[in-house]
């Protein structure tokens, strides 16, 4: 199993699957997410795109599932296709928020053009 090693992540070391995805949620924390953005190559997160995967997160906790692309703009304050203009990809905040792998139903409908959540 792949492991996000860093020494700018607590001086912990982080699980991920061979996709790069968390392997525990609770590992996750802002300086993760910008190490697999990093991973990613999407760069530094700011503050605002930091907002939308806490808002991703938390709607996973509660509900568990990924939210509908509008609602995450929305709440976070943002034009209605925040996510797709900040991440390019759903599936990338999926990542970067660090839910678990959305496994291949939720990838065949991104790959259909549709949206995960």
């Amino acid at each position: 199993m792949p492991v996000l090693e860093s020494r700018d992540i607590r001086g912990a070391t982080i699980a991920v699957d061979d996709e790069g995805y968390l392997e525990n949620f609770d590992d996750w924390s802002d300086e993760v997410a910008n190490e697999l953005a990093k991973r990613e190559g999407v760069g530094a997160l700011p503050e605002d795109k930091l907002a939308s995967l806490r808002f991703i997160r938390e709607h996973y906790r509660k509900f568990g599932f990924f939210p509908i692309l509008r609602a995450v703009c929305r709440n976070v304050h943002k034009p209605k296709d925040c996510v797709q203009e900040d991440f390019l990809n759903p599936l990338i905040a999926w990542k970067l928020a660090g839910l678990p792998h959305p496994g291949e139903p939720i990838i065949s409908l991104h790959e259909a053009g549709q949206s995960p959540g």
